[in-house]
């Protein structure tokens, strides 16, 4: 009996996969459980449908992500923090101090703190390279200048 599965099954496939099982497997178990349905020529359609709307969201997505990443490109961003003798900062800066400093640059959109890439926050004065991170595959670096406020 031929299903398609839902879910992801680590014994069977994917989710969207057609897979053949035994009628009392589907029967009884699969289906009933809401992890298959039957595989039949309208379910098959169905599935390809939306499959063709998932890529096409996806292409939508990276082409948004792309524009974003051209608005983000060049962008410089200055933090003046008090700073001890060494240049260590008292305090540090954070990917919400990033993000919101970006969100008031004017952009067409608003940046969110999980983007930004920070591996740990900035707690030295200098000039880092920070990611920000708008699609899986869209990532676009900001400078950010740490400097001793006076």
């Amino acid at each position: 009996m031929k299903v398609i599965l839902k879910e992801d099954l680590s014994n069977l496939g994917s989710a969207g996969e057609v897979v053949e099982v035994k009628p009392g497997y589907a029967r009884n178990y699969l289906i009933p459980q809401g992890l298959a349905y039957l595989a039949s020529a309208a379910n098959v359609r169905r599935l390809e449908e939306e499959r063709k709307q998932t890529e096409e969201r996806a292409r939508r997505e990276y082409l948004e992500a792309r524009r974003r990443a051209s608005q983000l490109e060049g962008k410089r961003l200055v933090f003046h923090a008090r700073a001890g003798e060494e240049g260590k900062l008292f305090g540090s800066v954070t990917n919400a101090d990033v993000a919101d400093r970006l969100n008031e640059q004017g952009l067409d959109f608003q940046i969110d703190r999980r983007w930004i890439r920070l591996e740990e926050p900035l707690r030295q004065l200098g000039e880092f390279a920070v990611p920000v991170r708008l699609h899986t595959d869209v990532t676009v670096d900001v400078e950010v200048r740490v400097e001793r406020a006076e």
